[in-house]
């Protein structure tokens, strides 16, 4: 049986972390569960680590992308297949199976989790616009769940992947990369679901700066600058 791990990201979630490991440890297939503490400063590693993963944390908030490639590096000799799920799915991590399967059986390279439509009201849909049409632009393929961050990678694809953003243009930026490289992307419809940020001042400061740095990110591939 070939290895297969979880890579997750979390800043500050304590009261979310425990619940989401426990389910992915129900996997069929995870091997190990690791959590990249970004820099809480809540109980988020400690819980992490009761909880049954390998915790590593950052001194420092610096971001899901930086979190991430720091992951990578401590694990990526250490998978075949490498899970990214996000701190905050707590019981619909369940569904981690259904993203591996079709990696399994080659008929993909990568898969990306297909939420449900929300139950809450966000935004306008500016952000998932300006995501999918700037995958749309660079590679000329579609991809419904680009801002999506529940995926499967084959080892392979994330060794090919030669810079990974920084913030929350991370998944944008993969994307395009994956499929430029010639990788098969498969969307994989999921009963997962996490924290929603509403229609409020809050959750619209949160869109700005997805769409800010989303759009950075795409300012950068169309100039040809290493992120």
């Amino acid at each position: 049986m070939i290895d297969i791990c979880a890579l997750v990201p979390a800043h500050n979630e304590e009261d979310k972390i425990e619940n989401t490991i426990k389910t992915i440890k129900d996997s069929k297939y995870i091997k190990e569960v690791y959590v990249i503490d970004d820099g809480s400063k809540d109980n988020t590693a400690l819980k992490s680590g009761k909880a049954g993963a390998k915790v590593f944390k950052l001194n420092k908030n610096r971001g899901k992308g930086y979190a991430l490639e720091y992951g990578l590096r401590k694990i990526i000799d250490k998978s075949e297949i490498i899970v990214f799920l996000d701190g905050d799915l707590e019981a619909s991590s369940k569904d981690i199976d259904n993203l591996i399967e079709p990696v399994l059986k080659n008929e993909c390279d990568v898969t990306i989790a297909k939420f449900a439509r929300t139950k809450k009201k966000g935004g306008f849909g500016l952000v998932k616009s300006l995501a999918k049409n700037g995958v749309k632009y660079f590679t000329d393929q579609e991809i419904d769940c680009t801002l999506s961050g529940q995926r499967a990678y084959k080892t392979e694809v994330l060794r090919s992947i030669q810079d990974i953003p920084r913030k929350y243009g991370v998944e944008v930026g993969m994307t395009i990369d994956i499929l430029k490289l010639g990788f098969i992307i498969k969307e994989i419809e999921v009963e997962m679901g996490h924290r929603e940020s509403g229609r409020n001042f809050k959750g619209f400061i949160h869109r700005g700066k997805q769409f800010y740095q989303i759009l950075w990110i795409l300012i950068q591939k169309g100039l040809g600058w290493e992120i």
